[in-house]
């Protein structure tokens, strides 16, 4: 099932050319892929196999232009992306997973774990851990009262006994919060510091001035257990170019992370070695493609000492 299937439109039927042309795009261009899905006038409804009812999810409806540059009033494919893989591997559904590239499916599991989302969006990934059984799971964006207020609504709503696939929710808190990527001084983050095994981030690195702050919060939240770990996924629709900094080595080191697996994936399911510069890419065949990176804490070396490199 192509990852963008299930998707679908709420609220009034479009009436504006300009809305019809949009909807028609797949019909008039069969290989093009929409990678951002809703608007302030329309909901969505994310309908899954393996879950009971659709969850229906509201988009932010962002009138200042500085909240509105953040596009956290969109669902990304990336959202999907991570979503899908909490899903498949809690629930034991099979990806098919190139293994030569990327972890067994399973290692997506986030039953029993404590989990943080940054730059949330929709909060579809939180969701999805709330209803498959994290214990904790906290929500977090840029603090813009539109985006919180529709976090919150979409978690209240969704974040249900009837919406899980065991009829009941194990999860013990769930949490709305405001979080500026490397603001570490904030109350919030004083008192989360290593409090996660799983950090969550979709579509987040289309913006390579943030790429040293989204670091920062995420070795400042990530557990200091061995098994903790943070998941990445991002489109490549502003281009590699934009995306591939925040994966540097020494960028990661310097905040005492690596990477454990980095691959990519498109929205039909195919999977293939990460690169750095696959060359020209033309804007319909990026929009398939999504890059997904396993996080973790570097490992210590014999004779070598442990340096984190945070600082609030």
């Amino acid at each position: 099932m192509a990852l963008t299937t299930r998707i679908s439109l709420t609220g009034p039927e479009a009436t504006d050319p300009e809305d019809y042309f949009g909807a028609s795009l797949g019909v008039i261009f069969p290989d093009d892929v929409a990678n951002q899905h809703g608007d302030a006038k329309h909901g969505l409804l994310y309908t899954s196999p393996h879950l009971p009812h659709p969850l229906p999810l509201a988009l932010a409806d962002v009138q200042a232009e500085t909240d509105r540059t953040l596009f956290s009033h969109y669902l990304w494919n990336s959202s999907l992306l991570l979503a899908e893989l909490i899903e498949a591997g809690t629930l034991g559904v099979d990806l098919s997973l190139d293994s030569s590239i990327a972890p067994a499916v399973g290692r997506f599991n986030v039953a029993g774990l404590k989990t943080i989302e940054l730059g949330a969006g929709t909060a579809l990934p939180s969701i999805m851990a709330g209803l498959l059984g994290a214990k904790r799971v906290v929500v977090t964006d840029y603090p813009a009262p539109a985006v919180l207020k529709t976090l919150r609504e979409n978690v209240a709503a969704t974040v249900q006994a009837r919406f899980a696939p065991a009829g009941r929710l194990a999860v013990e808190e769930v949490l709305v919060e405001g979080h500026g990527w490397g603001e570490l001084a904030m109350p919030f983050a004083r008192g989360n510091r290593h409090a996660f095994d799983r950090v969550l981030a979709a579509d987040c690195l289309w913006m390579p001035w943030q790429h040293d702050n989204l670091r920062r919060s995420i070795a400042w939240f990530l557990g200091e257990d061995q098994g903790a770990r943070a998941w990445v996924v991002a489109g490549f629709h502003t281009g590699r170019a934009k995306v591939r900094g925040f994966f540097e080595e020494e960028a990661l080191a310097a905040v005492g992370l690596e990477v454990e697996h980095l691959w990519e994936r498109d929205c039909d399911g195919k999977d293939r070695q990460w690169v750095w510069d696959s060359g020209v890419e033309d804007v319909g065949s990026r929009k398939r493609w999504q890059v997904v990176g396993v996080l973790r804490r570097i490992r210590q070396r014999a004779g070598t000492g442990a340096d984190s490199g945070e600082r609030p």
